[in-house]
């Protein structure tokens, strides 16, 4: 049960690897949300630019800095 969070806290060191680990970070983090489309939308977006995904499926983004502070123009959060 622990392996999926596991594998989200690994950060992308490149954009390489960015098309084979967003994706599956994405899924996991989007897994409880009922906004899945646009979950993955901004998951991906904010992956393959902070080239990290926070662990877990809320929260937690103190482990991914630019997943915290890239905000939307009105001053919320852009990345899930």
């Amino acid at each position: 049960m622990f392996l999926p969070s596991l594998l989200i806290l690994r950060k992308i060191t490149s954009m390489d690897n960015c098309g084979a680990y967003c994706p599956e970070a994405c899924k996991y983090r989007c897994s409880t949300t009922t906004h899945k489309k646009p979950c993955m939308f901004f998951c991906k977006k904010c992956c393959a630019k902070c080239l990290c995904v926070p662990s877990g499926t809320y929260g937690h983004k103190e482990e991914c800095p630019c997943h915290n502070n890239w905000k939307t123009k009105e001053g919320g959060p852009k990345c899930p």
